[in-house]
């Protein structure tokens, strides 16, 4: 039987306390203890299924992300960007969008990228060096990965204000979500996208994922004010949301998509939240910041939290959770499966997409490139045995 779990209509008292439990400033629907708390202007109805499915998401994009750190450690990939601690901000935004909104990841978004029905082997031909990154972004609408920092932003404006000029606004319309990290608002790129957004009222989502550092520098060397705070200057609402609560983050979003769908133009939400792990697989975090910061965010874990809240409601039992893990695991064995078969690439195939049509130059370097490996191949094989000692 469906439990309804959230705002006014919630049927289990601690479901509806009688106010906000945290920082004025910021929207928290779940504490990381796994209590239910209600903010007036965000709330959220969901049946037992929807709680469910939002833990399952959360586990099995951890699970995939747990698999890819193991590959590249491995010498499978070539680099990966972890989401560890994360998932909330990227399932709860990505469960909030409409299946006509296009979404712009960076390069972590893997949590969105599952929410999109995108497979995930898809994202790690890209990492492992076999695709230029090549899904259809039509197809889920869900943007390439973005390395740029902060370049996706102004290609995803442009896009809102291609939605404006197509007529495609309306309760049932379209709008666009666009992510990037802290670091990323000290990008010129950015800050121009919020006047074009604004000046423009484009109808796209500014999804900002605050995880206090942007690669080794803190956040307090990014910004003096909160970064939501930002938003007003450019002339357009920002709020801050618990990144680490699924259904804050959910909440939020679906709000401030369904605005600008509406035509109210932009917003910025700043998921504050904490990256659990490297900046990516080439870094140390443990050089720049202190275990007890990482040890105290460990308690609020957005998987964690979910998981009390089913258990704390009863919404759900331990073979439920049993049969989430065993799920997960079988995702990444799939995952590793998948990364292990790609075959290598054609080396000329480098060139099959750099431009729309052929032309001169290109073809003179794929003719010397072609000429370079057709010279290995009357070589004879070195010997392999004691004969190859000098």
């Amino acid at each position: 039987m469906a439990v309804k779990v959230a705002g006014r209509a919630a049927s289990r008292s601690h479901d509806q306390p009688p106010g906000p439990a945290t920082a004025p400033d910021l929207i928290q629907l779940l504490t990381p203890e796994g209590e239910r708390t209600y903010h007036p202007d965000y709330p959220l109805e969901l049946t037992t299924e929807e709680v469910k499915s939002l833990y399952r998401d959360l586990v099995l994009v951890r699970r995939i992300d747990f698999e890819a750190i193991a590959l590249q450690r491995q010498g499978e990939l070539g680099i990966w960007a972890s989401l560890l601690g994360q998932e909330a901000a990227q399932v709860g935004s990505g469960r909030a969008l409409g299946p006509r909104d296009m979404a712009f990841p960076t390069y972590r978004e893997h949590g969105v990228a599952w929410c999109r029905g995108l497979d995930p082997a898809r994202l790690l031909e890209l990492f492992r060096g076999v695709s230029h990154g090549g899904w259809d972004p039509r197809e889920h609408n869900f943007h390439l990965y973005t390395i740029v920092i902060g370049a996706q932003t102004l290609h995803a404006t442009g896009y809102a204000m291609g939605i404006q000029r197509d007529g495609a606004l309306g309760e049932d319309g379209e709008a666009v979500i666009v992510y990037f990290g802290d670091g990323a608002t000290s990008q010129g790129d950015v800050n121009e996208a919020f006047i074009w957004a604004s000046v423009t009222n484009a109808p796209i989502v500014f999804f900002c994922q605050n995880n206090q550092w942007a690669i080794s520098e803190p956040l307090d060397r990014q910004s003096r004010i909160p970064l939501y705070h930002r938003a007003r200057g450019f002339g357009f609402p920002g709020l801050r949301v618990d990144g680490n609560d699924v259904f804050a983050c959910l909440a939020v979003t679906r709000k401030a998509m369904q605005a600008a769908r509406e035509g109210q133009g932009p917003t910025l939400i700043e998921a504050y939240t904490y990256r659990m792990g490297a900046h990516t697989t080439t870094d140390d975090p443990t050089r720049y910041r202190l275990s007890a910061e990482l040890e105290s965010w460990k308690l609020k874990d957005p998987i964690e939290r979910v998981k009390q809240y089913l258990i704390r409601s009863g919404l759900a039992r331990d073979d439920f959770f049993a049969a989430v893990t065993a799920e997960a695991d079988e995702v990444g064995t799939r995952v590793r499966t998948a990364c292990l078969e790609m075959p290598d690439p054609d080396p000329l195939a480098i060139f099959d997409h750099v431009y729309a049509e052929p032309n001169a130059p290109l073809e003179r370097e794929r003719a010397q490139l072609a000429a370079y490996l057709s010279s290995f191949a009357d070589e004879e094989p070195a010997p392999a045995g004691p004969e190859a000692r000098p």
